[in-house]
């Protein structure tokens, strides 16, 4: 019997991972005798995928029965592609599982033509239903499926695996072929210890089962071998057991130094040595915030202790780890000061960068049990996004959406964490009131609406440059503007060289065998040529230092610098303007030598700085 479990991603991203289904797969192995009668095929999909091309890839293999993997991002295009199945192929066996399918499955049985929904954690009664299907027997009776009988809604809970090390792997078991993605997601345990009224990730019940240490070594050396980039691990919170959580770690940095890893953790479980952990090897934390309101985080039964966030994130920037926080606007209680007010406190700390989202009442969770009886007004399909609150009307939440969007766009994708609290203090305001004075400006110089995804990154840093100077100017803080460019300039500059790739370098031989100067150079993609008001080598070495107290100290001069990553690091190149004229002049067709001329360089000053400028990358030349 041939089996197709379609997964529908978001879009195209290496976290497109079909986990759940190859799971499924996987599991499949337990049953000698059912594995070899039973072909379990995988098929991506991604929103907005044309229907008929959708439904096409799903029959190639012509399975026997179709599930598919519901979420909220998906549930429409999910129950369409049903439909479709079903009028093409009326005797296919139609199923699905996933978050949707579990917290709702009457409504997804009556808007679609499932035969049946696994409801839950899905391997065990994935294997029942497959037995049954391959036999012909009816499914009735199985637990954790749910399904319509005379229009009613039959439904057994059933346990999920007790020890999860007897689930298969299915990256060791080859359900998954790393080689056909560019990114992995990496479950190191399942169930969630905590249970806010707003989240779903506890899946009606509470605690945590996790695989073994063991089991977390042999795919970590599996994802090493096969040159894994980057791993996404979906713990909902990975350093609740710090002695776990630290030899995880410590495992990370001797067998898969070179991936960089994504965690999900909780502050109040950061120690100083954690801390350090996370800075020795290649990641980014996420931490959910929430909110900065002690009172409307309790009122969905979340602790929040200000003081002690601040200790835990201060262990984080002393050691330099990454990190970002999550903040959602429109909770029960909250106002759109208050979320003014929890964005002032996140920025403050300087995280990376801030996702925020509104309110989603998600079905299944108990805010949406008693959103009703609280006055809360949201949409009833997916993305279920509160559309108004006894303390947030509709205009608020238009508002909070616009503030997010301009956060999103001038601190998140502006990479603005090295230098936006600096910018504050020397204008003197807090970070909601700039971004909001951001947002208003650029509703006046954008049409329609604003989203980070419109812009390229060239394009947000000319917007911050054009509203620094806009505030600047208008608070009367001329004097200070020429040394924020500088900082943020230097800043676009440096994130820019970090994530190009680096070019291929010349061999001595080349460069020594080489006539410099009748070669025809171009400047590397990788590098930036940048202008500054100041000497950089004293913006380099000021660090931190107020923007005010930086004026004092300095004059304005200006100087050149070319900025380009070499061997993993981003490197700095101080430049005469004759030497920085020439990299701007590179074309890849006039020889060098002829530029140089041009610009008075004597030969062997040329031919000097044009080995140096080849051999670190800044340039390259063709013979």
């Amino acid at each position: 019997m041939q089996v197709t479990l379609a997964a529908i991603h978001a879009y195209p991203s290496p976290q497109a991972i079909p986990l759940a289904n190859a799971y499924l797969k996987a599991y499949l192995t337990n049953d000698e005798e059912l594995a070899t009668t039973i072909a379990v095929s995988l098929c991506d999909l991604f929103v907005g995928d044309p229907l008929e091309q959708s439904v096409t890839a799903i029959l190639a293999s012509k399975p026997a029965a179709v599930g598919l993997s519901l979420y909220a991002w998906n549930r429409q295009q999910a129950l369409a592609i049903a439909a479709e199945l079903r009028r093409c192929s009326p005797a296919l066996t139609i199923f699905a599982g996933g978050p949707e399918a579990t917290a709702d499955p009457g409504g997804v049985l009556a808007a679609a033509p499932f035969d049946f929904l696994i409801v839950g954690e899905g391997e065990l009664p994935f294997l029942e239903c497959m037995a049954r299907l391959a036999t012909g027997e009816a499914l009735s009776g199985i637990k954790g499926i749910a399904f319509l009988a005379a229009a009613k809604l039959c439904h057994s809970p059933r346990e999920p695996v007790e020890l999860l090390d007897t689930i298969p792997s299915p990256y060791l078991t080859s359900a998954i072929d790393l080689h056909n993605y560019s990114g992995v997601l990496w479950e190191l345990s399942r169930g969630c210890s905590f249970s806010c009224d707003f989240c779903f990730d506890f899946k009606g019940g509470k605690g945590v089962r996790r695989f073994s240490l063991e089991r977390v070594e042999a795919e970590l050396c599996h994802f090493s071998r096969n040159r894994v980039t980057q791993v996404f691990v979906l713990d909902s919170t990975f350093n609740q057991e710090l002695p776990r959580a630290k030899a995880i770690l410590r495992m990370i940095k001797k067998i898969a130094p070179h991936i960089h890893f994504h965690f999900e953790v909780r502050s109040e479980f950061i120690d100083a040595e954690l801390a350090r952990l996370f800075s020795e090897i290649h990641c980014s934390l996420q931490i959910g915030l929430q909110s900065a309101d002690a009172a409307v985080l309790k009122g969905v039964n979340r602790s929040f202790n200000p003081t002690d966030f601040r200790k835990k994130i201060a262990l984080l920037n002393e050691t330099g780890a990454i990190f970002g926080f999550d903040l959602i606007y429109g909770l029960p209680g909250e106002t759109l000061q208050g979320f003014a007010r929890s964005l002032d406190f996140a920025l403050a700390l300087a995280p990376n960068h801030l996702d925020i989202f509104p309110l989603a009442v998600l079905p299944g969770t108990p805010l949406a049990a008693r959103s009703v009886s609280i006055g809360i007004n949201h949409l009833p399909a997916p993305p279920y996004t509160l559309t108004s609150s006894p303390t947030f009307p509709l205009e608020d939440m238009q508002e909070a959406t616009r503030l997010a969007a301009a956060c999103d766009i001038f601190y998140s994708r502006g990479k603005a964490v090295a230098w936006f609290i600096a910018v504050l203090q020397a204008l003197q305001m807090k970070p909601a009131e700039f971004l909001g004075g951001f947002q208003h400006w650029l509703g006046k110089e954008v049409a329609g609406e604003l989203r980070e995804s419109l812009f390229s990154d060239e394009e947000v840093w000319q917007l911050q440059r054009r509203f620094v100077t806009h505030i600047f100017k208008q608070l009367r803080r001329a004097k200070l503007l020429p040394v924020a460019l500088d900082h943020l300039d230097y800043n676009y500059h440096y994130a820019a060289a970090l994530l190009a790739p680096e070019p291929e370098l010349p061999t001595d031989r080349e460069l020594a065998n080489s006539d410099l100067l009748a070669l025809r150079f171009s400047l590397s993609p990788a590098t930036r040529l940048a202008q500054f008001n100041f000497e950089i080598f004293d913006l380099l070495e000021a660090g931190t230092l107020e923007l005010r107290e930086f004026a004092a100290c300095f004059k304005p001069t200006v100087s050149y610098a070319a900025i380009y990553p070499r061997a993993g690091e981003v490197f700095t190149e101080p430049l005469i303007e004759p030497y920085y004229r020439l990299l701007e002049l590179l074309d890849g067709v006039t020889p060098a030598g002829k530029l140089a001329e041009r610009l008075a360089i004597p030969p062997e000053e040329a031919a000097s700085f044009l080995e140096f400028a080849a051999a670190e990358g800044i340039a390259s030349f063709t013979t």
